[in-house]
């Protein structure tokens, strides 16, 4: 501001200036301290999510310390001892912050949380460390250096970043000026700033406790899938192959990893070309062979710390002749059955079901396997023919042919009994009995139903009767008959069920004795 002699109304103006100044600069403060409340409540959930991470990693980890003691045990020993550690020093700072704040009236109100005294009061005395502070420098010292001594030399690699997380050695002020650790970095601090800081120690000790775990973790997993534990298999596009084919499959690590990719495959004695070493895997494409069983023979290469890694191939396969005619077989025998569906199973060697079709008058497929149904209808023979797809394009012609006959004649039955012989029966039997008809000996169950069938007492003229029992007039004509007299139950009708329409052949009468 301009000095000299000033107007009453320049004082008045300079007076609000700096009173406006003085506004500015509280306002800033408390959005300061503001940010600093935002900030510890953003680290305190941050806390809470990775303890739960690494309580998570600690369950599984005693988990593998069970399932695979030789492995794990030595890690969550080590892994147990850190928790402990941490646990101690988290739980003390949980005990100091509850500490500092226990006489606010509300401790969310981080604007009124700008005074020093608190902290100052707590940690120093007439500017000295006193025991408050000696005790969090302790705990700072001894969770860092158990800590390190925990890890050794496994797991050196992580001390440095212990050590700085929880470095306590005395500092240079601004002026360059050394001054001890805890004085620099909390004396004269507004409190929420210095909650703030703690909440932060917590954050570090539980990112260190990640990152132990992940490199212990990591470490084991490094060990599981070295490539001393890996074995190499041969996958073929099938089985077998047909001779003058080129054999096609590929080769995988039992331990598959689309990042490893070998440094040099030898089949053979040749090596292979290295567009044909892709990730975790080797194409194969070469001639087949002769007929009979081949094998696959040669070795991985692999560099491991520098040196060499080898692991052995081995492989066998068949090579059969390449099939020139389907394979056809009547699950009934070569003759099929007019009136019947037949089964019949049609395939060719070599050849997948979906790449081969059959063709006939009445022949119809079961779906996309190699079983159809034949319902042959006139003639005496029938040709089945069979078309095939190789793998390589070409196909392979054949057919078969098959006889047609007739459904045999049926031989009538009472009371199951076959009527080829005379059959002796009381006529009290007989007046309840019932007329069958059936085809013995035959390769297909088939379900006959009698429609009517006629009667022939000795001395009585040809009683004709619907249905498969006597009727009254039957019984009467029965009663008449002599014991030793021969009864005729012949003109059997009868029809095929499921296929009504199919005419069937004439069925042999029955002659039963009468006894009494």
């Amino acid at each position: 501001m301009a000095s000299g002699k000033l107007s009453p109304r320049q004082k008045m103006i300079n007076l609000m200036y700096l009173i406006f100044i003085a506004m500015l600069a509280m306002n800033m403060s408390k959005e300061v301290l503001s940010a600093f409340g935002y900030m510890n409540n953003k680290l305190e959930d941050g806390n809470t999510t990775l303890t739960n991470k690494n309580d998570a990693a600690f369950s599984s980890l005693a988990t593998k310390a069970i399932d695979q003691k030789a492995k794990y045990e030595s890690l969550k020993l080590k892994a147990d001892e850190i928790k402990d550690l941490s646990n101690t020093f988290y739980k003390y700072l949980v005990n100091l912050k509850s500490e500092l704040i226990k006489d606010l009236e509300d401790p969310t109100d981080f604007e009124k949380m700008d005074g020093t005294d608190v902290l100052d009061q707590y940690f120093f005395t007439g500017g000295n460390i006193n025991d408050n502070g000696q005790e969090f420098l302790d705990h700072m010292k001894t969770y860092r250096d158990a800590v390190n001594i925990i890890l050794g030399k496994d797991y050196a690699a992580i001390n440095p970043t212990v050590y700085q997380r929880f470095k306590t050695e005395d500092v240079e002020d601004r002026e360059g000026i050394s001054q001890s650790w805890i004085k620099y970095h909390f004396e004269g601090y507004p409190l929420i700033a210095s909650l703030t800081r703690f909440t932060q120690i917590q954050a570090d000790i539980k990112e260190t406790e990640s990152d132990i775990l992940s490199a212990m973790l990591q470490g084991q997993l490094e060990s599981d899938v070295s490539l001393t534990n890996y074995d190499a298999i041969v996958i073929a596009d099938k089985t077998a192959f047909f001779e003058g084919e080129r054999f096609k499959g590929r080769i995988v690590l039992g331990r598959k990893d689309d990042n490893l990719t070998a440094e040099r495959v030898t089949i053979k004695g040749v090596k292979i070309h290295h567009k044909d070493i892709q990730k975790g895997k080797v194409l194969l494409d070469f001639p087949a062979g002769r007929v009979g069983t081949r094998t696959i023979e040669g070795e991985f290469v692999f560099i491991e710390k520098g040196e060499e890694i080898k692991i052995p191939i081995f492989k066998e396969y068949a090579v059969v002749p390449a099939p020139n005619s389907a394979v056809i077989s009547a699950d009934k025998m070569n003759v099929v059955y007019r009136g019947v569906p037949n089964p019949i199973t049609i395939s060719m060697p070599g050849i997948s079901n979906d790449k081969v079709t059959a063709t006939a008058v009445g022949l119809k497929r079961i779906g996309n396997s190699e079983n159809y149904i034949m319902n042959p209808s006139t003639g005496r023979e029938i040709n089945i023919n069979v078309v095939g797809v190789r793998s390589d394009g070409k196909k392979v012609n054949s057919f078969k042919t098959f006889r047609i006959k007739d459904i045999p004649a049926p031989v009538g039955t009472i009371r199951g009994q076959l009527g080829d012989d005379v059959i002796k029966m009381p006529k009290s039997s007989l007046n309840n009995a019932t007329i069958g008809a059936t085809l013995p000996d035959f390769d297909f169950d088939l379900n006959l139903r009698v429609l009517s069938f006629s009667i022939k007492v000795p001395g009585k003229p040809t009683l004709n009767i619907t249905g498969s029992k006597l009727n009254e007039a039957g019984k009467r004509a029965l009663s008449r008959a002599k014991r030793g007299d021969n009864v005729m139950i012949l003109n059997i009708k009868a029809k095929l069920l499921g296929n009504e329409n199919y005419y069937l052949k004439k069925i042999s009468p029955i002659i039963i004795e009468i006894t009494n």
